[in-house]
């Protein structure tokens, strides 16, 4: 048994022969072009191939262990794999007999396996195939094929990947947009994240006028292309990259007609990045149905030459004829190729000729903000998630993706209840938006209010928008008009290219009165309109003013600001006099009106100290902002704490001086002591010893004179303690001194192994004619119980 085994950009050859070497080093490709909108889905699956280029290997199908033939009835792992830095969102992976088209279940070959429910899953219109369970960045998927019975001949492994809305080989002309086979309609809401900011992109940020344009799109059918990566901008694109202005933008999405479903706005944001407790993300609702089922949508980032960001053609229909349920973007700024600018504030160098939008690198200019010389990737600057909120009518799909869709598609659209929270604080509501449709059609219309603080942020504040049904004029009850207008078109370009000038714009009557009257209702207004005061050649073309900042304070008295950029500078190269800044006041509630909100307490610290007397503390802290008002309710506390006594060591004083030797001749020995001051108590150290001893030798003692000169030094020295005894005083030894008599020797200091003993004599009285050095205070010290213990 032999075989070969063969790697390509799209397909893997197994070969399982009997006799001889199977040497079939050989893949086709197919064009885009040749998927037959009549054939079946496997079939479209198995023709959707891109145009592969020479030398792109980033993607590779492999089996394990590499086989040079497989064996009948084994199971092998196979793997998807993106080498770095590539990736892919989405792949189709089918076992197709060589030879065979797919048209019949007996062309496919072996059995494919799941390994991980979360990553990969069946087919559910190409039960053969294996696809992804989520769409989402991945660079790898598993799976288990088990080969088939023998005689089966070669097999191809077929896989078809997508890279982020890129057709399959890198290609951005031939994108696969497959007819919608989903039922009914979807509600989505697309929520923008700006994650543009100087700390995240620190490189040359401009801090005076960073922002994010007005943000405009569509749902819209495959027949319509907003922009597109590797196509020219539009007037409308380029207006928005170079301008941040979506007028000219929703000019041609609305003459779209049928082919747009949702004209999708959001606000610009000034400045581009502001904590989410502080500015809700923009957001915005917009339908889909089954031949308008693409989501477009673009923003400028301000300020740049032309730079933008967005999603282009997001198919929200599923394989499986259903509505995705969630998508998250991630994403990086593109050029639409229309000026040469590098920096955020080059100044205006047109393309000439235009090119074709493309995404920024990191290599693109070292004066570039995004460039690395190592070529990194570039940090996305913004995240897009779109949501369902509800599906209508009857669905294809019975199967809901999970439980929550469930009660998504049985809830109400609308609460009629308020349910604000008491820690949201919201401004006034806007007034009532025109409705979405201009004819007698069901449609709906809008109002916004500011979320302007979140006193307590694990509180989430609900929407910030409303929505109400609606019919377009003449066709409500309490509306007496029967003539039915169209919505206003857009405004057109002032007149003047500097100063004062005059625009129009136009409305038609959609449906005349039914007893044939003339309609009244104007059909054209004009008008005043200033592009820039000043026309001397010192003048300045400025940009429209952005909205206006949230203001400076939380309640009581702000200020808030908006600002515009200058676009074109003077001719003759003067300062731009052109004002770029606007400030003026802003209210906000009463500031008292706001609660103190404050956290629960936290635990007691631990004690200050480990043994003894300490402290301890407890805090909380404050949840409503300092700006909205001085909190008097104290934060922190103190109490006392009690733990067991500290072990106290015991204390001696000084050691005394050595005493006189005990012996007038022969050896003997002297003493000095210490006193115990404090004994120890708790586990202290214990006391060290408190009397040493050391020998002495004043001369030899002469043989039968020792014991007589001892004999009389003792006898003298009792008749002296008698003779002081008697008289009750002694000055003998004292000149010039009275003193009292010896005291008595107090108490031995230890019952056993050495103690000591002490007595006093003290001055009574002093002569006038006395010594001070021969009249003092005299203190003996004696051994006792020298005996061993």
């Amino acid at each position: 048994m032999t075989g070969a085994g063969l790697s390509s950009g799209g397909m893997l050859l197994l070969c399982f022969v009997s006799t001889a070497m199977c040497n079939i080093f050989a893949f086709t490709e197919e064009p885009l072009e040749r998927v037959g909108k009549a054939d079946g889905y496997c079939s479209r699956i198995l023709r959707a191939q891109g145009t592969r280029k020479e030398g792109y290997n980033e993607f590779r199908l492999r089996v394990e262990g590499d086989p040079e033939n497989y064996q009948p009835g084994s199971t092998y792992r196979v793997t998807l794999i993106a080498t770095s830095p590539s990736y892919f969102r989405g792949f189709t992976l089918i076992a197709l007999k060589e030879g065979r088209e797919g048209d019949k279940d007996e062309d496919y070959a072996g059995n494919f396996q799941i390994i991980d429910e979360e990553e990969t899953q069946f087919m559910t219109n190409c039960p053969p195939a294996v696809t992804e369970s989520t769409p989402r960045r991945r660079t790898s998927i598993q799976v288990f094929w088990t080969a088939p019975p023998s005689g089966s001949g070669c097999v191809i492994l077929k896989y078809v990947y997508l890279k982020q809305k890129e057709s399959l080989y890198g290609d951005t002309t031939d994108k696969p947009l497959l007819d919608c086979c989903a039922c009914g309609t979807a509600k989505y809401r697309v929520t923008f994240y700006g994650n543009w900011s100087e700390k995240i992109h620190p490189k040359d940020y401009p801090r005076r006028a960073n922002h994010w344009s007005a943000i405009i799109g569509a749902s819209h059918s495959k027949n319509y292309v907003l922009w597109e990566y590797g196509g020219f901008a539009s007037e409308g694109v380029k207006q928005v990259a170079e301008l941040g202005s979506p007028v000219k933008m929703e000019e041609e999405i609305r003459q779209k007609g049928d082919d747009v479903l949702t004209v999708i706005k959001m606000k610009a944001q000034w400045p581009a990045w502001q904590p989410l407790n502080v500015r809700a993300a923009p957001s915005a609702e917009f339908s889909v149905d089954r031949t308008r089922h693409l989501m477009s949508f673009l923003t400028m980032l301000g300020p740049s030459p032309d730079w933008n960001v967005g999603l282009s053609a997001e198919d929200l229909c599923t394989k499986e004829c259903g509505w995705a349920q969630r998508v998250v973007q991630d994403m990086i700024p593109w050029d639409a190729g229309t000026d040469s600018g590098v920096t955020y504030e080059s100044p205006n160098k047109p393309t000439v000729p235009q090119e074709k939008i493309r995404p920024l690198t990191s290599l693109d200019h070292p004066q570039s903000p995004f460039y690395d010389p190592e070529g990194g990737a570039i940090t996305p600057v913004a995240r897009v998630v779109v949501e369902r909120i509800a599906r209508k009518g009857e669905q294809c799909n019975i199967v809901p993706d999970n439980v929550d869709d469930i009660v998504a598609d049985i809830a109400q659209e609308e609460k009629e209840e308020d349910d604000t929270p008491e820690t949201c604080i919201y401004s006034n509501w806007s007034p009532w938006s025109a409705c979405s449709s201009a004819t007698c059609e069901k449609g709906k219309r809008m109002r916004q209010r500011m979320l302007k603080a979140q006193l307590d942020l694990s509180v989430p504040c609900p929407h910030t928008q409303d929505f109400e049904p609606c019919m377009g004029p003449g066709c409500s009850d309490e509306d007496a008009s029967t003539c039915m207008m169209s919505e206003w078109i857009t405004w057109s370009p002032c007149s003047v290219s500097c100063g004062m000038g005059t625009r129009s714009r136009e409305r038609y009557v959609k449906q005349f009165p039914d007893d044939g009257s003339v309609c009244t209702l104007p059909t054209e207004e004009t008008d005043n309109c200033v592009v820039n005061e000043d026309c001397s050649p010192s003048s300045c073309l400025v940009t429209e003013w952005g909205e206006w900042d949230v203001c400076s304070a939380t309640c009581g008295l702000g200020m808030k600001r908006r600002e515009r950029m200058v676009k074109i500078p003077p001719a003759d190269g003067s300062i731009c006099g052109a004002e770029v800044l606007e400030v003026e006041k802003c209210m906000m509630p009463e500031c008292h009106t706001i609660p103190c909100m404050l956290t629960p307490w936290s635990d007691w610290s631990d004690c200050s100290v480990t043994c003894g007397k300490g402290l301890r503390t407890r805090q909380r802290m404050l949840k409503s902002p300092v700006e909205l008002g001085e909190c008097t309710e104290e934060l922190e506390q103190v109490e006392k704490c009690m733990l067991p006594e500290c072990p106290t060591d015991c204390v001696v004083s000084e050691w005394s001086e050595w005493s006189e030797c005990n012996k007038s001749c022969g050896k003997g020995h002297m003493i000095r002591t210490r006193m115990v001051k404090l004994e120890p108590q708790f586990g202290g150290d214990p006391c060290p010893e408190t009397i040493q001893r050391r020998k002495c030798k004043i001369r030899k003692c002469n043989r039968g004179q020792a014991n007589s000169d001892e004999k009389k030094r003792r006898k003298e020295q009792r008749e002296k303690r008698r003779s002081k005894q008697g008289r009750g005083e002694v000055t003998a030894e004292h000149p010039g001194c009275k003193m009292r008599p010896w005291s008595s020797w107090t108490e031995c200091t230890k019952l056993c192994g050495g103690g000591i003993q002490e007595r006093l004599m003290t001055v009574k009285l002093r002569f006038k004619i006395a010594q001070l050095p021969s009249c003092k205070d005299r203190k003996e010290i004696r051994a006792c119980n020298v005996h061993p213990c």
